[in-house]
C-alpha cells in the first residue's frame, strides 16, 4: 500500500520499528529522565518504560506519539544536519532528485538504513516541505520499505473471558467478608475504652439574638478529567464507557517467567478500567510491590485491599465479555483524578 494514503502518525510508527531494537534503545539509555522536570510526564513515562522493559515494538505501537517522535527527532539529528550541508541552498525546499542524490551521497559517506529511515520518516512526522518526496523515497526504495503496523493487542488464551462458576464467586464474597468482620472485631477488642465524665449541670443563659444566616459558599463541582490514549487505544476503547473508573479483578498475564512457578502464565489481580468496550478493557493493573512505574494506589483501603497496594502507569488490554466481570468498587472522582 502506498505511503500518500497512509497518516503521518501511522508512518512516524512504522518508521521506527524499522529501525533496529538495539539502535533505537542505545539513544534511549543515554537519557537522563528520572528526577528530569523538563521532560513531560506524557513523554518521560514511556521512555522510563521503555528503559526498563526493552520492548521497543511494544513502544512504537502504543506508546504516546509525543514519545515516538521524541525519539525519532533524536536519531535523525545528525542525518538531518548532514543532509542540509549537501542540499547546500536548496535545503529548504528540494525537489525530489535533488534530495534522492543528497540520500545517496549520505549513504555513500557511510549512513546507515536506521539513518536514512530515521530521517525521511521524521521530515513527514513534522510535515517538512519535503515530505511528499520523503513518502516517494520511502515507497520507491525497497531498502527502505516500512513494516506493516500490526496491533499488539493480540488475543491470547490468557486474555478469553474467563467462566466464573456462581459458587466460587459466592465463596469468594464469603470469604472477603469473614476477613472484614475479624478485622473489625479484633480493632474493637483491642481499643480502651475511657469512662466517661458527667458534667454538672449548668445554669441556662438567656439566648443570645439569633445572628441573620451567612450565606453559604458554593462549591464548585469537581469535573472528572479524561485519560489521553493512544490512537489505536482510542479506536478500540471508549473512555465514556460506563466501565470506566471502575476496580475490577481480572486475570493480569506476567511481563516474565517466573523461576519459582515457571508454568504460572498470569495471576488474579484488582485493576482499574480507563477504556472499555463491547469486546473488552482496558486496565491499570493494581500491584502490592512498588516499581519506578508504579504509584500508591490512594483507595485501597476503602475498595477492600488487605493490603498497601501500587497502581502501574502501563496499560493492559483484556479481552473479556462486562457480565464475566467482579467488580471491587468505583473510584471518586477525585480519586480518578490522581491517576490522569
Amino acid at each position: 500500500m502506498s505511503l500518500n494514503t497512509s497518516s503521518a502518525t501511522d508512518i512516524v510508527r512504522r518508521g521506527l520499528l524499522k529501525i533496529t531494537d538495539s539502535t533505537v534503545l542505545a539513544v534511549v539509555d543515554s537519557l537522563q529522565l528520572k528526577g528530569n522536570t523538563k521532560v513531560q510526564a506524557v513523554v518521560g513515562m514511556p521512555l522510563r518504560t521503555l528503559q526498563q522493559r526493552r520492548d521497543v515494538t511494544t513502544f512504537a505501537t502504543t506508546a504516546p506519539i509525543a514519545a515516538v517522535k521524541g525519539i525519532l527527532e533524536l536519531l535523525a539529528m545528525q542525518p538531518l544536519e548532514r543532509v542540509v550541508e549537501v542540499l547546500g541552498d536548496h535545503a529548504d525546499s528540494p525537489s525530489f532528485d535533488q534530495l534522492s542524490a543528497a540520500v545517496d551521497q549520505l549513504v555513500a559517506d557511510g549512513a546507515s538504513i536506521d539513518d536514512i529511515v530515521a530521517l525521511l520518516v521524521f521530515a513527514i512526522g513534522e510535515e517538512f516541505p519535503a515530505a511528499g518526496h520523503c513518502r516517494r523515497l520511502l515507497d520507491e526504495r525497497t531498502e527502505f520499505e516500512l513494516p506493516v503496523l500490526t496491533s499488539t493487542d493480540v488475543v491470547t488464551p490468557l486474555l478469553v473471558a474467563k467462566v466464573i462458576d456462581e459458587h466460587v464467586r459466592e465463596q469468594r464474597r464469603a470469604r472477603r467478608e469473614l476477613e472484614k468482620k475479624k478485622k473489625k472485631q479484633t480493632a474493637t477488642a483491642t481499643r480502651l475504652v475511657r469512662p466517661v465524665k458527667v458534667k454538672a449541670v449548668q445554669k441556662v443563659k438567656p439566648a443570645a439574638p439569633v445572628k441573620p444566616a451567612v450565606e453559604a459558599v458554593a462549591i464548585p463541582e469537581v469535573d472528572r478529567r479524561r485519560l489521553t490514549l493512544t490512537p489505536g487505544e482510542l479506536a478500540a476503547f471508549s473512555t465514556d464507557h460506563p466501565l470506566v473508573g471502575s476496580v475490577i479483578l481480572v486475570d493480569v498475564p506476567f511481563d516474565a517467567v517466573d523461576p519459582e512457578q515457571p508454568d504460572l502464565k498470569s495471576k488474579q489481580r484488582p485493576a482499574v478500567v480507563v477504556g472499555a468496550s463491547n469486546d473488552g478493557v482496558l486496565v491499570l493493573g493494581i500491584y502490592s510491590n512498588q516499581t519506578p512505574s508504579r504509584v500508591l494506589f490512594q483507595p485501597w483501603r476503602r475498595l477492600g485491599l488487605d493490603h498497601v497496594s501500587y497502581i502501574d502507569s502501563g496499560r493492559i488490554v483484556i479481552t473479556m465479555s462486562s457480565n464475566a466481570l467482579d467488580r471491587l468498587g468505583v473510584l471518586t472522582v477525585e480519586e480518578w483524578n490522581t491517576l490522569v
